[in-house]
């Protein structure tokens, strides 16, 4: 056998073991599922809306953070300061606190009895049980997700590259959104698909600000809960397919249009 082909077998042997670790548990929780139940929950209006709230809420969660997030990548990227490690600190905090301490910290900020929370209120927003509440939440723990991998891919695209573009005329604006958005591309898509994620599957920050409406995570946990396992199982079942689902049309349609700029 080459030794090349054996350097190869062994490093999949040895990464197997995590791929084993995810599918022992999630095969298990699928083989011992009822699935009259599962059945019966995809016509559940109570299930199919928190699993649609928690698709929607984690987008809208996503698509505020890549407005925000997408400039602040770019700078610090592109820019060294003193502090700079201790700004992509603050940045990285969600990821490491727990995240009920997340959903209180998130509530304390836009309780109508602070100044933000009282803003919003003032305006007709409740930021509380609420699916402003929700998407609150979401924000803040998956603002990590997309703004380290952003971050990254900026690194990735040669400064060079935009210099040259700008002493030949071009603009800033045209040099970001005509050279640096397309060689990021890959990166960013990567980091939006992790942090639509993130928010779908947060449970502990939104149930602290909102226990209600339900997402699919909180209404788990209430059905474990009142019903014990059997009947918390399905949904849970249900949120797995219908995010597995969402990640294989997403990686497929990142796969193809990599393939389209390599032909190109």
């Amino acid at each position: 056998m080459p030794r090349s082909l054996r350097e190869r077998l062994f490093m999949l042997s040895m990464g197997s073991f995590l791929l084993l670790y995810i599918l022992w548990p999630l095969g298990g929780l699928f083989l011992r599922a009822d699935w009259s139940l599962v059945a019966s929950a995809s016509h559940d209006g109570e299930v199919l809306s928190a699993l649609w709230r928690s698709i929607w809420t984690a987008a809208a969660a996503t698509g505020v953070i890549a407005l925000f997030g997408t400039p602040l990548a770019y700078f610090l990227a592109r820019q060294s300061f003193r502090g700079k490690s201790i700004l992509e600190a603050v940045i990285d905090v969600p990821i490491m606190i727990p995240h009920t301490v997340a959903g209180i910290a998130v509530l304390m900020a836009f309780s109508p009895k602070a100044p933000a929370g009282a803003l919003l209120t003032s305006m007709g927003f409740s930021p509380v049980n609420s699916n402003l509440g929700i998407i609150l939440a979401c924000m803040f723990v998956s603002i990590p997700f997309y703004v380290d991998a952003a971050r990254d891919a900026f690194y990735s695209v040669s400064p060079r590259t935009e210099k040259v573009a700008r002493t030949l005329g071009a603009s800033f604006p045209h040099v970001f959104f005509r050279i640096s958005l397309p060689l990021a591309r890959k990166g960013l898509i990567s980091g939006l698909i992790m942090s639509w994620a993130r928010g779908v599957s947060e449970f502990g920050a939104i149930v602290i600000i909102a226990y209600h409406p339900m997402v699919a995570p909180t209404l788990i946990y209430d059905r474990f809960a009142t019903f014990g396992l059997k009947y918390s199982t399905p949904v849970a079942v249900q949120l797995i397919l219908v995010c597995l689902g969402m990640f294989v049309v997403l990686r497929i349609l990142a796969a193809g249009k990599r393939k389209e700029d390599a032909e190109i």
